[in-house]
């Protein structure tokens, strides 16, 4: 599997075969959620519009949801090519504690041109809407999450069970990098 750091932050600490095991195990009971594991076996810096142009040509009139945290929505404009991405997919934007949507600026018209009130408008096309959708007001980054395990501590209660495991199982947060 692909070891190199995705291209906008630094390396991961766990790596890409764990972080994949720990997707598959969080949407193991989640029907239409797949972990595709493609843009691990890809040379050199993989971005997220190279895997939408391949899901848009394998599934050409399927609506496709990118699921991204607020604070990754905040930060779009500074992805590889991203005004390509809106018209492959749907974004879903993950509304989490402490972070407002847009109202200003360019993030802010985009989301007022288009915005999804409600997630069946998602299936009305392939691509192009964007829908908040409130997810359960728990303050977790995975920045935190990281430091509790490196310190010693259980993530019980805020991570499936099946993720909790795969990290303990692999140590890979608990290492000297983790620190």
């Amino acid at each position: 599997m692909r070891i190199a750091p995705p291209p906008h932050r630094s390396a991961p600490l766990a790596d890409a075969s764990v972080r994949f095991r720990m997707v598959e195990a969080a949407i193991a009971d989640q029907p239409g959620f797949v972990a595709d594991d493609r843009e691990l076996h890809r040379a050199g810096p993989s971005y997220t519009l190279t895997t939408l142009l391949e899901f848009r040509q394998e599934f050409p009139r399927e609506p496709i949801c990118l699921v991204v945290g607020m604070d990754a929505f905040l930060g779009l404009p500074e992805w590889h090519r991203w005004r390509e991405i809106l018209p492959l997919a749907h974004l879903v934007v993950a509304h989490r504690p402490g972070w407002s949507a847009p109202t200003e600026g360019i993030l802010g018209r985009l989301l007022q041109e288009h915005r999804a009130r409600a997630p069946v408008e998602l299936k009305q096309s392939s691509g192009g809407r964007i829908y908040v959708h409130p997810v359960t007001q728990l303050e977790i980054s995975s920045t935190e999450l990281r430091e509790l395990v490196a310190a010693g501590r259980d993530p019980r209660y805020l991570v499936p069970d099946v993720v909790r495991d795969t990290i303990r199982n692999t140590g890979c947060y608990t290492g000297p990098k983790a620190r």
